[in-house]
């Protein structure tokens, strides 16, 4: 007997040069690093035994290849999307953590006690988890009882953790 639910293994992309120089990247199209994709084919080996039915991937570049990789032997059609794409850090992108982090943490604790309050194009927390969230339900319902393997970005797994009770926000 089948099973009725889809099983979804989200895999965060591999090391970008953006990672290594601790740069904001959000939406920025970074690539792997030589570190990246063996980190990539480390998570394949990982993963060999698991029969997957459809490869689905974040629309930047990192994840993309870090998807190919974790394809390799499999050769299954990857459909990509922008809904799993990092968080929007708007003007933050590009900017050290050290720049970027202390006003990006204020106003993202702003963002929780108004979530309508809109800043230099950075996405708030309820709106990256609508749109991974959204994801995560469309393609459980339109693959039943398969095994979907999604790559993404840490802070879309972060979030998804936090909002599932997982993590604890802070940690």
């Amino acid at each position: 007997m089948t099973s009725q639910y889809c099983t979804i293994y989200l895999v965060r992309h591999g090391q970008t040069q953006w990672n290594v120089d601790r740069l904001i990247q959000g939406h920025t199209d970074t690539t792997l690093t030589k570190e990246g994709e063996d980190q990539a084919h480390k998570q394949r080996v990982m993963l060999k035994e698991i029969i997957f039915s459809k490869v689905y991937s974040s629309d930047l570049i990192r994840a993309q290849r870090t998807a190919e990789i974790l394809n390799l032997e499999r050769k299954l059609a990857l459909q990509t999307t922008k809904m799993l794409r990092e968080r929007n850090f708007g003007i933050y992108q590009g900017k050290t953590m050290e720049e970027g982090k202390k006003r990006l943490w204020e106003l993202l604790a702003h963002y929780s006690a108004d979530p309508h309050i809109k800043e230099s194009g950075v996405e708030t927390n309820e709106e990256v988890i609508g749109r991974a969230i959204t994801f995560l339900r469309e393609i459980s319902v339109a693959h039943p009882g398969e095994k979907i393997l999604v790559v993404t970005h840490g802070g879309i797994i972060r979030l998804l953790l936090i909002h599932l009770g997982y993590v604890k926000e802070g940690m």
